[in-house]
């Protein structure tokens, strides 16, 4: 049976000029059919949108049926970690740049909208992490993305050893270690080599950051893996781990990150037409080159 969204909560720097317009398109929209519109509180009341009713973030996240979020896939991540551990499903309106996750293009903005709001859509699970450093659990942060151990200062390398479900991987020298969902491998894992991995597998990838030997790899594990990273050498200073671009802790040599899948899933909503190949060609331009022959373009 399709969701009965009753109250929607849009997401975003709303107050930004490309953002407004599209939210000011979407509060009418669904104020129209009757909809509850929240959105949360701004430090500058006169950029706050007229007809929608004013909240606390966190408030917003916990009465929503469905969160819109207008923006980038930074405004779609944000969002996703205020919802986690709530079955919410989130619908992207893509105001960034690349858009991987909020793939609803303004032009397409009301038909996709009011086919969601129909029940007319495709729902998709996508697979989440959580992360702790020794004994200190992460709190309320988890990556629908990735887990990064990075150096803490420029010019020095890290030491560490990895180990799946206490089996001993490597020993790698570099600049540190991404964890990936497939949703996450076209995010920093991709600018590391790291393979795109389709939202659908089962599987997380361990993608080292520029490493000291070449022959150091990104590795495919299956989705129930407990991944353990032991920093043994920062150099002289501490690395950090940061889950979706937001800093967990910092790590000092000997201290170790535990990486593992998360209970809950996020759910992402798409129009019926979604297509993640199309999606795909269109984000890195795949195909380019036969389109424009086809085209009459040498």
């Amino acid at each position: 049976m399709p969701r009965q969204f009753k109250t929607v909560a849009l997401w975003g720097r709303l107050g930004e000029r490309s953002v407004t317009e599209p939210a000011l398109q979407v509060l009418s929209q669904l104020r129209e059919r009757g909809i509850t519109v929240l959105v949360a509180i701004t430090s500058d009341p006169a950029r706050e949108l007229a007809g929608a009713t004013h909240v606390d973030e966190r408030e917003a996240a916990t009465r929503a049926d469905l969160v819109i979020a207008i923006g980038g896939d930074g405004t779609m991540l944000h969002a996703a970690r205020n919802v986690a551990g709530r079955d919410v499903p989130l619908v992207g309106i893509n105001r960034g740049r690349l858009g991987f996750l909020t793939d609803v293009s303004p032009e397409q903005l009301r038909d996709a909208l009011d086919a969601i709001l129909e029940g007319n859509y495709l729902a998709e699970r996508r697979l989440t992490l959580t992360a702790r450093v020794g004994t200190r659990q992460a709190g309320t942060l988890f990556a629908l993305n990735d887990i990064v151990l990075q150096k803490g200062d420029t010019g020095r390398l890290l030491d560490f050893t990895t180990e799946v479900d206490d089996v001993y991987v490597n020993t790698h020298r570099g600049d540190g270690l991404i964890v990936a969902t497939p949703t996450g491998s076209t995010a920093y894992a991709l600018s590391c080599s790291g393979p795109i991995i389709q939202p659908n597998v089962d599987a997380l990838v361990l993608v080292p950051i520029c490493p000291h030997t070449l022959s150091d790899r990104p590795l495919v594990l299956p989705s129930s893996s407990e991944i353990r990273v032991t920093l043994d050498n920062a150099g002289g200073s501490e690395a950090h781990v940061v889950c979706d671009g937001e800093s967990l802790a910092r790590m000092a040599a000997g201290d170790v990150l535990t990486v593992a899948l998360a209970k809950q899933p996020v759910t992402l909503l798409h129009p019926r037409e979604y297509n993640y190949y199309e999606l795909l060609r269109s984000k890195l331009n795949w195909g380019r080159a036969s389109r424009d022959r086809q085209n009459g373009h040498r």
